[in-house]
């Protein structure tokens, strides 16, 4: 089979099954996976036997390595310094512990010997990266308390193989160790002496390539620092995904991190979704209809135990019972590097070929599974958690209150603070509540268009009301309410467009500012003086645009109901600013008269 014909038949598999899963509300990995088993050995057989789709899995491991890559760019040193609690304590405790767990249970239950217990347990303890980071990001919860928990056990994780894989050859039958030990701290030099030499020469190259101003030669110098990074750390013996991270970090903090994150980007994307169907395909299915009830067995038995095990952990680790629950169960699959350290012992005669296809099977359908366990973790969680209605407020009423404390009202919060005005926040959003208090702030959670908590928060007694909520509809609604129930508070809000300024106008809100009009304002001020007109000049057309436009805003309230009056008000607007413009040009203005240097 030619490999343009291999490739067609991975990319019509992928378009084919993974939308229908995602249709379903399955998981995109799901989908690969499903994708990946259909055209393997198990299903129809469009691509050769289990050796074919073992060297794909080996392939499309590039994938887990531009993954790591775009990780590496979201991680500057200084951040992973911070981390370092999660990384080396909370990373270290979960494999240390589950590994040792696994090891007894394997040498006291079933009668294996310790080497091949420690192998087994240390293997079983991984999780997968490319599961776990890929769901993180679907879910969009990376930056959430258990991502990062689980980002930071992941890597440690990674380098964590680094010295497992050096310790098969002392314990491997035959090998003395001569050696081993030098050859760690040689290769622990050049790593360092090779970051050393990439944080210092990265940047000036990169420079050098984007001068040229050719966009493909850049992609070229992308791909080259991510492969051959991978390369240099397999030539040590190492991860090719840990130098791939490395060599993220070590541009990371410059002026190119963005670009190289979008070139890099589609190739991981392809490459991911490769790795995944490679894995489908690799799944002995007549192993499994051999033994179902045993292998289904071990896999769950792996799950739950491993979320068991990383539960307590991460509660130690100052996680609260929410966010470990999601820990443990994003968790607790096996890894894409248990089938390195499995292939390894074979290699050396630490296990038994039976007991590593066995253990492959239950690492594979154990990743198969882990959206699946992560739903079922989360309807138990709701159904365990009843979610508090709102925050009992315990402070006496206060001249301000701010409903919604995110971008907007955190700035409101931090101008009355710099004059010592007190004032009541709001905020919806309980991640958002824990965070912002963990700055000092007084903030309290609960949903503002609740009446009930808008009154807990003495909003009777309050002066002004600032209404800061992202959400327009949420906006209009506490607008309404409290203009109908609480007419002498004053009411100051944010509006996300024209519209929803007409909106809240309309029901009475006593000032009202479109979020982006006077950061616009101010950038077409800066526009207008680089291309050439002096700062007064820029400055009185700017303020000859904000007159006009507010003067068009009133005309527009009172007709806003009516599509055609406003349309043609609109219309006529636009015309009317272009003549006052034109009359300037009379006047002698060279920003109206179309002034060459424009």
């Amino acid at each position: 089979m030619t490999f343009l014909l291999e490739a067609m038949i991975f990319l019509g598999a992928a378009i084919v099954v993974v939308p229908i899963c995602k249709r379903l509300g399955l998981s995109v990995v799901l989908g690969y996976l499903a994708a990946g088993l259909l055209i393997g050995p198990a299903g129809v057989g469009m691509i050769g036997g289990l050796e074919e789709a073992t060297e794909v899995m080996h392939f499309a491991e590039i994938g887990v390595v531009f993954l790591l890559f775009i990780i590496g760019l979201e991680l500057q040193p200084r951040r992973l310094w911070v981390m370092r609690r999660l990384v080396f304590g909370l990373g270290s405790a979960q494999v240390g512990l589950t590994a040792a767990v696994f090891a007894a249970v394997l040498a006291l239950g079933f009668g294996l010997t310790w080497t091949a217990s420690a192998l087994l347990g240390f293997a079983l303890a991984l999780s997968s990266t490319a599961f776990v980071l890929q769901l993180l990001s679907e879910r969009k919860t990376l930056a959430h308390a258990h991502g990062r928990a689980a980002f930071g056990i992941l890597l440690l994780q990674d380098v964590a193989v680094i010295p497992a894989i050096a310790l098969l050859d002392l314990v491997s039958p035959g090998s003395n160790g001569d050696g081993t030990w030098l050859d760690a701290l040689l290769v622990l030099a050049l790593i360092i002496g090779g970051l050393v030499g990439a944080r210092l020469l990265l940047r000036p190259l990169l420079r050098f390539v984007a001068a040229t101003g050719i966009h493909e030669l850049f992609i070229a110098a992308a791909l080259a620092l991510v492969v051959g990074s991978a390369l240099a750390m397999q030539a040590l013996g190492l991860s090719m995904g840990l130098g791939a991270f490395l060599a993220g970090m070590m541009v990371a903090d410059s002026e190119y991190r963005h670009q190289l994150e979008s070139d890099v980007e589609p190739f991981k994307g392809l490459l991911l979704g490769l790795f995944f169907m490679s894995v489908g395909m690799s799944v002995d299915l007549k192993l499994l209809f051999d033994m179902p009830l045993l292998i289904a067995a071990l896999a769950m038995a792996l799950m739950i135990a491993k979320a068991l095990l990383i539960y307590p952990m991460t509660r130690i680790g100052g996680l609260d019972h929410n966010e470990s629950v999601r820990a443990g169960t994003v968790l607790s699959q096996g890894g894409e590097f248990a089938f390195v350290l499995l292939s390894a012992g074979l290699v050396a005669g630490l296990i038994a070929p039976e007991l590593a296809a066995i253990t492959v099977l239950v690492v594979t359908l154990s990743m198969a599974l882990t959206p699946l366990f992560g739903l079922i973790g989360e309807k138990l969680l709701v159904s365990g958690e009843p979610p508090r209605e709102y925050d009992e407020i315990d402070h006496e009423a206060t001249p301000v209150v701010i409903a919604g404390f995110g971008r907007v009202g955190q700035v409101i919060g931090r101008i009355l603070s710099m004059r010592h005005i007190p004032f009541t926040a709001l905020e919806v959003s309980s991640h958002q509540v824990e965070f912002v208090r963990g700055f000092g702030n007084k903030v309290f959670y609960g949903d503002p268009t609740n009446m009930q908590l808008l009154r807990s928060a003495h909003i009777e007694k309050a002066k002004i009301l600032v209404i800061a909520v992202d959400d327009e509809a949420a906006a209009l609604k506490i607008a309404s309410e409290v203009r109908s129930n609480f007419p002498k508070t004053l009411i100051l809000a944010r509006a996300r467009n024209r519209q929803h300024e007409l909106k809240l106008r309309d029901i009475g809100v006593h000032y009202v500012i479109r979020e982006t009009l006077e950061s616009t304002l101010v950038l077409g001020t800066e526009l207008l003086g680089h291309l050439g007109l002096g700062r007064a000049e820029a400055q009185a057309a700017i303020d000859v645009f904000r007159e006009h436009d507010a003067r068009v805003l009133e005309r527009q309230l009172a007709i806003h109901h009516d599509d055609e009056a406003f349309r043609a008000v609109t219309i006529d607007a636009a015309k009317e600013l272009e003549d006052l413009f034109g009359q300037d040009a009379a006047a002698g203005d060279p920003a109206a008269q179309g002034d060459p240097r424009l």
